[in-house]
């Protein structure tokens, strides 16, 4: 088995698979304070629920955007298995060219997600990310990466506004609006929420397509997409496993045996 980890700021996602079969999924809580040990024994609580040994882990590889946690989590999978995990970073072999200024500072997040839509789909694509921030990568007919945009997560952007005004709630994101017009305050929320998001992204798209000179086809992941994709005029390929496919594509790539 060969366990893939995602950091995220807020979640950390475990994935075992099994060839090309998803055996378990499982989240944990994002915790800066943690120390390894504590990593270690969270760990093997999850791999217990789930019934994996940890002596089953073949190898792994590890994605983050928290610095600290990717030393102190890979210190804890590594013991706890007894593997070395790969570090997703563009030192690996990615499989397609960073036209960026700055290509060490792409995050590993969008680079696995980027390896999972080139293993799925065919370029010239966009790829969304919709989690603590939602990010746009865009991808040119070429299968290069060449640049894409960041703005405040929905779940951050409506956090934001309940913490900043006195008289508006915490509304859940899960539940659809019932129309696009609102008739009261959380109706009102929840429409500016998921309609004012799926506009965003078929406008974005609109502006690629308009860059590049021809149709993208457009790819979305993260746990919010897939609240909203159904309400984009564009059509929407979305992939919840996208990271799981991407990371177990890049340590496929670079994995010696």
């Amino acid at each position: 088995m060969i366990l893939l980890i995602d950091i995220g700021n807020t979640n950390i996602v475990l994935g075992g698979m099994e060839g090309d079969t998803l055996c378990f999924q499982a989240r944990m809580r994002s915790l800066r304070g943690k120390t390894a040990d504590e990593y270690a024994v969270s760990l093997r609580s999850v791999l217990d629920v789930k019934g994996v040994d940890p002596r089953e882990i073949e190898g792994g590889i590890l994605s983050s955007v928290v610095p600290e946690l990717s030393q102190s989590l890979g210190q804890a999978a590594e013991e706890l298995t007894g593997r070395t995990f790969l570090r997703v970073g563009t030192h690996l072999d990615i499989g397609f060219r960073l036209k960026m200024d700055q290509p060490d500072r792409v995050g590993a997040d969008l680079l696995a997600d980027t390896v999972g839509a080139l293993a799925l789909f065919q370029p010239p694509m966009v790829i969304f990310d919709m989690g603590t921030a939602t990010t746009m990568t865009v991808i040119d007919p070429n299968g290069d990466y060449i640049g894409g945009l960041i703005t405040p997560g929905l779940r951050l952007s409506m956090d934001a506004l309940t913490a900043g005004t006195a008289q508006l709630p915490a509304i859940s994101l899960r539940e659809p609006p019932t129309r696009f017009i609102g008739t009261n305050t959380v109706d009102c929320m929840t429409s500016g929420a998921i309609y004012g998001s799926a506009a965003m992204v078929d406008g974005l798209v609109d502006r690629v397509e308009s860059e590049l000179g021809r149709p993208v086809t457009v790819v979305a992941t993260g746990g919010l997409m897939g609240a909203v994709a159904p309400y984009c005029r564009h059509e929407i390929a979305y992939r919840e496993d996208l990271m799981l496919v991407g990371l177990l594509a890049l340590y496929r790539r670079n994995h010696k045996d």
